[in-house]
């Protein structure tokens, strides 16, 4: 588990891992805490936050000089296989554990069980990818999938964890910038004109703007119209005073949303949502690919439309007549559009409870593995491509004013920027606090529940410490649930990186100062 603090922010899925464990499995844990899931763990493995290629590099050069890549597979499957070699072989365990903090000798046993195991996964979440290098992580942990072999086959592969419900749905659809629905390229002539014929729309040849090029746009003035659908940018952005004002200035804001968030309350229009996992007919995508059947479980309420008849809605004022929203015939043409859907009948993923993509058609069980088809003779498709990247550190420097590295993340019983979960108590929430190490309090002479000042580049926030012996001296984590109380995003960065749109959330330059209230 790389980046990843499962047992707070996967709860559910931890509770497989904890089986996985308790039956054997053997857990290593990457993180710069050491988290709830680290102390289930076999292995931590405490880096400097932002170091994970570096890390991964040194695993990747430890590996092949330890003749422990798997060369068949290397040359069956894949790609790009010399340029790497060449890019990790300057990382030597000795560089890592500089550029890292973990010891070498800690660095090369995990390189050597990760090898040597006869199945094992790499799991990430955004401790992995809220970096302005967020791609470059990615590909270097696939990069070790790719030199062992474990990919592709039962109890092996790369995993992102899903932060929300359905957002493998969300990217399926199409809700990504260069993609239709079924992953198809939008600058691909041929795809887009089987969309347009079934449409009877022209669509824009060109990639469109993720939500980091929006904010962009919107600051050059290209971008003066925003429609929000669940979401709370005010709350969420990287940069929330940027956030705040070039949202208060668009020409028009329209939200819609089960919740009266922060960026509703500056809307000039409020849309009032359903449910989607109780008051809606329709799909729902999990983790693991596999499509299953959600059914509408209670009444919507009064004056609240589904979702659907919302959108029809605006398309009939557009002049563009689509008849009355149904659930099923909407999934007709997503199989109609989409290859790899095209098996998904209703009635199959009623009587399957479920099928994973890409389901090719009405006789196809779908794929289990999703890259099974490296281990078939000979290769099905395209060579699975190395990717030779770089370290970089983070972009907000530490120095004598901003010693501390600040780190954020959520807790266990709260919900990203808390629009869902600050509706209701529970036992376990506790106020927002600035997290120190032990070793911290003693230099900064603070005391547990001492309010202090905590600065950055951008701004600052007034919170009280708790003390985590989880944190090395010189790391401190804020979560990112309670904007009220604490506005975490008022200090951290937006360096973006160019190829995800992913803010750098994860390594913020702080200071802390004594609180002096009047």
């Amino acid at each position: 588990m790389w980046g990843s603090n499962a047992r707070d922010t996967h709860p559910i899925f931890f509770h497989h891992v904890l089986k996985g464990v308790r039956n054997g499995a053997k857990l290593h844990v990457v993180d710069p805490r050491r988290t709830g899931s680290a102390q289930w763990a076999d292995v931590w493995l405490g880096l400097d936050v932002g170091s994970d290629i570096s890390l991964a590099n040194a695993m990747g050069r430890e590996i092949i000089a330890s003749k422990l890549a798997n060369q068949a597979f290397i040359e069956h499957a894949t790609s790009g296989f010399d340029a790497y070699r060449e890019c990790v072989e300057k990382y030597t365990l000795a560089r890592a554990e500089r550029e890292t903090g973990v010891p070498a000798e800690v660095i090369r046993r995990t390189a050597h069980a990760y090898a040597k195991a006869e199945r094992a996964q790499i799991c990430w979440t955004l401790g992995i990818t809220e970096h302005h290098n967020a791609v470059d992580n990615v590909v270097a942990l696939i990069n070790l999938a790719l030199l062992t072999g474990h990919v592709g086959r039962y109890g092996s592969g790369v995993n992102p964890l899903r932060g929300q419900n359905n957002v493998q749905g969300g990217g399926d659809m199409g809700a990504i910038p260069d993609r239709l629905p079924g992953f198809q390229h939008v600058e691909n002539a041929e795809l887009r004109a089987k969309f347009e014929r079934a449409w009877d729309a022209k669509i824009d040849p060109k990639r469109g703007w993720h939500l980091s090029d929006m904010f962009n746009a919107m600051e050059r003035g290209e971008l003066t119209t925003l429609y929000v659908l669940g979401e709370n940018p005010v709350d969420s952005e990287a940069d929330r005073h940027r956030a705040v004002k070039l949202l208060g200035g668009l020409n028009f804001l329209a939200v819609q949303d089960l919740f009266y968030t922060r960026t509703a309350e500056m809307a000039d229009v409020i849309l009032p949502g359903s449910a989607g996992w109780c008051e809606t007919e329709g799909s729902v995508t999990s983790s693991e690919r596999r499509v299953q059947r959600v059914r509408a479980a209670v009444p919507l309420p009064d004056g609240v439309l589904d979702d659907m008849e919302i959108i029809f809605q605006l398309a009939r004022r557009f002049g563009h007549e689509w008849g009355r929203p149904d659930a099923e015939r909407i999934w007709n043409e997503v199989r109609q559009l989409s290859p790899m859907h095209a098996g998904m009948s209703y009635s199959r993923l009623e009587e399957l409870g479920g099928i994973q993509w890409p389901c090719y058609d009405e006789t196809h069980p779908g794929e289990m593995y999703l890259h099974s088809r490296l281990w078939h003779e000979p290769l099905i498709g395209p060579r699975a491509p190395f990717h030779a990247v770089e370290f970089e550190p983070p972009v907000d420097e530490l120095n004598e004013q901003y010693p501390i590295r600040l780190t954020t993340g959520r807790h266990l019983d709260s919900y990203n920027t808390g629009a869902q979960s600050e509706r209701f108590s529970s036992p376990l929430r506790r106020e927002a606090t600035i997290d120190l190490s032990p070793e911290d309090g003693e230099r900064y002479k603070v005391g547990e529940g001492e309010k202090v000042r905590i600065s950055s580049r951008r701004g600052s926030v007034i919170a009280p410490v708790r003390f985590d012996s989880g944190l090395r001296p010189g790391l401190a984590f804020l979560s990112v649930h309670f904007h009220e109380q604490v506005a975490t995003n008022n200090l951290t960065i937006d360096a973006v990186d160019p190829k995800s749109g992913t803010s750098e959330f994860k390594a913020t330059a702080i200071r802390i100062e004594k609180c002096v209230e009047n």
